[in-house]
């Protein structure tokens, strides 16, 4: 209903500002008409106004001419040129004033004002031959006689006084520009008392609508608004009064029926406590569960120690070896024990990481991981992993290369440390299976409600029967035997049920998407859920089977 009236209101306003436009276009135009006649008209009395002035400049010089005192004769057909193209501006000007409609208006004067021209038009003609014809005057011509001469020559045609018909255009011409200024000033009277007249109906209409529709809204607002404030302090009771068919009352009804069902939920708490108990239950029933994903685990654990027996065999013999080598024989030079124990240190070194992997991998296999979970700012673990990885990046010729601009405070809900983990996993696979000069791009990005970590190697790539294999205990391809004999195939296994761990997901690409020409390399695309500070808390040891705290 109030949309209908305001809008209608507004309608009618835009109409009539519609038309007061184009009653303004029309005064204009009827004002530009005007303001072009009167100039027309004013332009014809210059014209006659300058016709005669140069008449008698030409008659001046005749006379100078006569009686031998002087006179050029360029300044005699300058002059009569110059009265030929007033005449001809005269002809133009009276056509285009019949052209506006004043010859219809004033048909005897524009009879009058081309009768004129015809005269003068003949007139200058003749006088302009008579002029080229006349010589100074001899001794035996009196004077009187060269003077009427000359004046039935300037001042008579067909009989009529040029003078007179003359005068008669100049006043005729002063009338007609009176008039059409006259005419000019009462259009634009007429214009300016229109655009004051519609302002003013404008404004009243605006200031008619604005008391209408204030005195119309007063009351609406202030019960939406009062039922507002009473279902914020909580007063579910409240309802508004408000009846009838238009928005306000929809809103009003809309309000009401919340309020109903707030109170619903209220007298609905009791039920729920219900539920919690049944979720209790539930919540029984899985710790049952994770008593048999336990003994689960204990066969998994038996698989472990056949993993570690297998992994640690190798790289035990190769330290003992390597000892009595050094030990057999006669005493060797000091260069000799050092060059042995280095390459035991090295050996040792490996199986250690050998060990750790293991060891993760054993958290993995038992779905045991320990999470301490919280809101982290994702940039901060991945920083620590840069910063851990650039050591290793500097030993092996390898750079690290951030792509565009990390976001600052995205957040996900995980362990700091085991995010650090698995950011150092993805780093350190690509530096290790890249070639010495390369260039390992990073980059983090949110897209979808999901962070984004993407590392992308131009290293030895990952052939396409491969990639389904690479997160298979211990695989390792032909290709990343063949680069780096050392490895265990543990790492990126661990890094996946990291990220499962987190919510997340970890894929790889080979060859890369974004890759430049000619470069192969290996992407991995690792994305984890964002966390927002509106979403619940988990706390407490997240493991692998799922369960979780909330507070």
């Amino acid at each position: 209903m109030f949309r209908f009236r305001l809008g209608l209101v507004l309608l009618l306003l835009a109409a009539a500002v519609v038309l007061q436009g184009v009653a303004a276009v029309f005064a204009v135009r009827e004002a530009e008409r005007q303001v072009v006649r009167g100039r027309v008209a004013s332009d014809i009395l210059q014209r006659f106004v300058e016709l005669s002035a140069t008449k008698q400049r030409l008659r001046a010089w005749v006379t100078q001419h006569q009686i031998g005192a002087g006179g050029q004769v360029a300044e005699r057909d300058a002059l009569a040129q110059r009265m030929q193209t007033l005449l001809g501006e005269l002809s133009g000007l009276t056509q285009r004033a019949e052209d506006m409609g004043l010859a219809a208006e004033a048909p005897a004067e524009h009879a009058q004002r081309q009768d004129a021209l015809r005269v003068l038009t003949q007139s200058v003609a003749t006088l302009g031959t008579a002029v080229k014809q006349l010589q100074p005057l001899s001794p035996e011509v009196q004077a009187s006689q060269a003077w009427d001469a000359l004046t039935a020559v300037f001042e008579q045609a067909d009989g009529r006084d040029l003078r007179k018909i003359v005068a008669q255009s100049i006043d005729r011409e002063k009338a007609a520009m009176e008039r059409e200024r006259a005419a000019a000033d009462a259009s634009l009277a007429q214009m300016r008392a229109l655009w004051i007249g519609t302002a003013l109906m404008l404004a009243l209409g605006a200031l008619g609508a604005t008391a209408y529709f204030g005195r119309a809204l007063r009351r609406p607002l202030h019960a939406l608004t009062a039922g507002a404030q009473a279902l914020q302090q909580g007063q579910l009771q409240h309802r508004i009064d408000l009846t009838g068919r238009d928005e306000f009352a929809e809103v009003a009804r809309s309000m009401n029926a919340m309020a109903e069902e707030l109170e619903r939920h209220r007298r609905g708490e009791a039920q729920q406590r219900q539920v919690l108990e049944a979720t209790v239950r539930e919540r029984t029933a899985d710790l049952h569960q994770a008593n048999a994903s336990l003994r689960r685990t204990d066969v998994r654990r038996r698989q472990l120690l056949a993993d570690i027996s297998h992994e640690l065999r190798t790289p035990t013999t190769a330290i003992r070896g390597e000892a009595e080598v050094t030990l057999r024989g006669p005493a060797r030079p000091a260069d000799e024990y050092r060059e042995a124990l280095t390459r035991i240190v090295e050996i040792s070194r490996q199986q250690g990481k050998v060990i750790d992997d293991l060891l993760a991998m054993a958290s993995t296999d038992m779905e045991a991981f320990s999470l301490e979970r919280e809101p982290v700012v994702v940039h901060q673990p991945l920083l620590d992993a840069l910063s851990q990885a650039a050591a290793l990046a500097g030993e092996h010729g390898v750079r690290l290369q951030p792509e565009g601009q990390p976001p600052g405070q995205t957040k996900v809900f995980g362990d700091a440390q085991r995010l650090t983990q698995l950011f150092l996993i993805l780093l350190d696979n690509a530096i290790r299976y890249s070639h010495p000069g390369g260039v390992v791009h990073w980059r983090l990005t949110v897209r979808g409600g999901a962070v984004e970590l993407q590392v992308r190697d131009e290293g030895i790539g990952i052939p396409a029967d491969e990639l389904q294999q690479v997160f298979e205990r211990h695989f390792r391809g032909g290709a990343a035997r063949q680069h780096r004999a050392s490895g265990s195939g543990l790492g990126l296994p661990i890094a996946l049920a990291l990220a499962q761990a987190h919510g997340g997901t970890l894929t790889l690409q080979s060859p890369c998407e974004e890759a430049p020409e000619g470069l192969r390399g290996t992407c991995a695309v690792l994305k984890l859920p964002q966390w927002h500070d509106s979403d619940p808390v988990l706390t407490g040891l997240e493991l692998g089977l799922g369960s979780a705290t909330q507070k």
